[in-house]
């Protein structure tokens, strides 16, 4: 699946949604006794002061993975309970364990976070970046085991359902759609089978980086995925469009420790594709 991941912020109107129930539960109490008003009151600030420590939580976990502390994000956002918190750990682990763990520490921390992606997406079934990063999770844990066990286990075609339903929910996710050119770049490449299997091609590939790139052309990971599968996509021109993808994305800063990671990764591949001439 390539570099495989999601920058995507995650919204903090998770907090508000939780606090429309206890709005609608004073609505409905008003026109009660006054008495049962008062306890609709007194549950509506229940809720509120729920709703804020929920959002407090939630930006401790975004500000700890914007600071490459990935584990106690991945711990304080799983600990909210929500989608959104689950989405957020999962996204925290998978990265950490791609970056950051031990070789043989790896393939638990993408089981968890394939774990808490299915929870994001138990919790909220509408939630895009639920399955997202549930899909990120699965790409990343399917590297530890390799391309034809991945394929065997059905690994390839969860994580295409998982890509489409984030695009169903938002056609204009453009983290989604580069996923999915990395999802077709790599069943094109893994033979004849997997793309009679799951009908993965390279005009697909294509199709869905040109429109990550469209949606968000300041992208480094957008910029990096698809300067990557590019010299094998376009085989005249590729190579020259690569390298260009890849010093537009050299040059864009990191706003925080994850994009630094990211960065690495662009001046890596630069380097790389200078060298091969």
């Amino acid at each position: 699946m390539g570099a495989l991941v999601s920058f995507a912020a995650v919204t903090a109107g998770a907090a508000g949604a939780n606090a429309q129930p206890g709005a609608d539960a004073g609505s409905t109490a008003n026109a009660q006794s006054d008495a049962n008003a008062q306890s609709a009151a007194n549950a509506e600030s229940g809720a509120d002061a729920e709703s804020g420590a929920n959002a407090q939580s939630i930006d401790e976990a975004r500000t700890a993975f914007k600071e490459g502390r990935f584990l106690e994000a991945a711990d304080l956002a799983e600990a909210l309970g929500t989608s959104v918190g689950y989405a957020l750990a999962a996204q925290s682990l998978a990265v950490h364990g791609h970056y950051v763990a031990a070789g043989d520490d790896r393939k638990g921390f993408f089981e968890r976070a394939m774990k808490l992606g299915e929870e994001a997406v138990r919790v909220d079934s509408t939630n895009q970046e639920a399955y997202y990063q549930s899909a990120h999770a699965v790409g990343r844990y399917s590297l530890t085991v390799g391309r034809f066990t991945a394929l065997r286990r059905g690994l390839a075609g969860r994580v295409r359902g998982l890509l489409e339903n984030a695009l169903a929910i938002d056609p204009d996710f453009a983290e989604a759609h580069m996923a999915f050119g990395s999802w077709h770049a790599g069943i094109a490449r893994a033979g004849r089978v997997a793309r009679f299997l799951y009908k993965g091609n390279r005009e697909s590939a294509v199709i869905h980086y040109e429109r990550a790139l469209e949606l968000a052309p300041e992208s480094m990971i957008v910029l990096l995925e698809y300067a990557l599968n590019l010299p094998e996509l376009d085989r005249e021109d590729g190579r020259e469009r690569a390298g260009e993808l890849l010093s537009k994305a050299a040059g864009l800063p990191a706003r925080d420790a994850f994009e630094a990671l990211i960065h690495q990764d662009v001046l890596e591949a630069l380097a790389e594709h200078e060298i091969g001439g």
